[in-house]
């Protein structure tokens, strides 16, 4: 294996991690910053009032979004092993 490849290997996986994470990730920004404008709209600065909606909204985010992250890691995993045999 040359060194093209394994930069090849190591920029696809790159880009596998982050549209995995992507979706759970702007969901609880989305959720944060919602939460952050209500605060600052009543004037209510309790800090825990963030993560309770936040947590509840990235595990949905995960249930949801799961087979798509099982999909884009499997569809990886087959590059992979397809470039190992290759040889």
């Amino acid at each position: 294996m040359t060194g093209g490849e394994v930069l090849d290997i190591g920029a696809e996986a790159i880009w596998t991690m982050l549209a995995m994470c992507a979706p759970v990730m702007l969901i609880g920004l989305a959720v944060g910053v919602v939460i952050a404008l209500l605060q600052a709209l009543t004037q209510v600065q309790e800090m825990t009032l963030v993560f309770v909606p936040k947590i509840i909204a990235i595990f949905l985010a995960l249930l949801i979004f799961l087979p798509l992250m099982a999909a884009l890691l499997s569809n990886f995993m087959m590059t992979v092993v397809d470039r190992i045999v290759a040889g």
